[in-house]
């Protein structure tokens, strides 16, 4: 029995005793240890505003009715993540191909929608009241299983990969696989360039599996080199971004994370700095721009100057407006 079952069981256990519920008579009912038990009442308590009294006279747990009105589980009870994780995994599911594990999935889609069910209005139409939008996706190319192998038997790749109008064909050793920001990459070395470097698996032209085994890079110098610089575009930080956002966006902006070392500071005058570690700016580059005249980079100057040649370069597009 699960965390979800335990709890719609002691709601349901709770709901139709008249007198205090024994914690022994709780451990019963949800098959649980002691400690177990007590951590879905401070679940439902905490998380649910479940009003669950002690009687120490009786020895129980109750649902306090003193407001006379009867307490009932919320229609949904997921958290944000849980939620997501279940919806994100059913859709996923729907859209699979029949193919090798087409019927060891099976079991897998039937619990996912019977988790969805479960609620406590016997309700199926979460999955159709909220929408998991995949944006800016692209396609994952005709190379995944090939790339996608070669990370598993630890097998060099030859590529021919096309990026920025250049053509190169690359050695590869694959390291890592990468879902980020809905598309696919390949964390590889790269023996062309002597270096860690991230390939997108949608504009990898042709992909071959060498006979020569890949070299493994360690763990902890992966995390280092693709952890600590901003997205994608990893590498070891070598410079600080400070961006300054309008009060009119920084309210929003503070409730981000675009980095996980990231710093920040309110201003006196309602604005909000944000610090950010960087080496390769490519990404900086983009999600800055889509905060337009509402953030304005303060340093390096180097990056302050690139952002106001691509405004400059878009204004010219437009031209004079009457």
């Amino acid at each position: 029995m699960d965390r979800f079952d335990r709890i719609f069981d002691l709601h349901k256990l709770l709901t139709a005793s008249r007198l205090p519920v024994s914690r022994r008579r709780i451990e019963e009912k949800l098959e649980c240890s002691r400690a177990t038990a007590k951590r879905i009442i401070d679940s439902m308590r905490l998380y649910l505003n479940a009003p669950i009294k002690y009687d120490r006279e009786q020895n129980g747990y109750y649902y306090d009715r003193s407001d006379g009105e009867m307490y009932e589980l919320p229609g949904i009870w997921f958290n944000a993540s849980e939620l997501h994780a279940l919806l994100s995994a059913q859709q996923l599911l729907t859209h699979v191909q029949p193919g090798l594990l087409e019927h060891q999935l099976a079991p897998l889609k039937e619990r996912i929608n019977t988790i969805l069910q479960a609620q406590p209005t016997g309700s199926d139409q979460i999955s159709h009241r909220v929408r998991i939008l995949k944006m800016a996706a692209r396609p994952t190319g005709e190379h995944f299983q090939t790339v996608a192998g070669a990370v598993a038997d630890r097998h060099r790749l030859c590529i021919d990969y096309h990026n920025l109008n250049e053509d190169t064909q690359r050695n590869i050793s694959p390291q890592r696989l990468v879902h980020y920001r809905d598309n696919w990459y390949i964390d590889a070395y790269c023996h062309l360039r002597n270096g860690l470097r991230t390939f997108a698996l949608d504009i990898i032209q042709t992909a071959k599996t060498l006979s020569e085994r890949a070299i493994d890079i360690p763990e902890p110098e992966l995390d280092q080199h693709y952890a600590t610089a901003y997205g994608i575009f990893a590498g070891k930080p070598d410079q600080i971004a400070i961006l300054h956002f309008t009060p009119e966006r920084a309210s929003w902006v503070a409730r981000e994370t675009w980095h996980p070392q990231q710093q920040w500071v309110w201003q006196n005058d309602g604005y909000y700095e944000l610090q950010i570690p960087y080496s390769d700016p490519r990404e900086l580059i983009m999600d800055i721009m889509k905060h337009g005249p509402d953030v304005e980079v303060m340093k390096p100057c180097t990056l302050r100057k690139e952002i106001a040649r691509l405004h400059q370069q878009a204004a010219a597009k437009y031209g004079e407006t009457e």
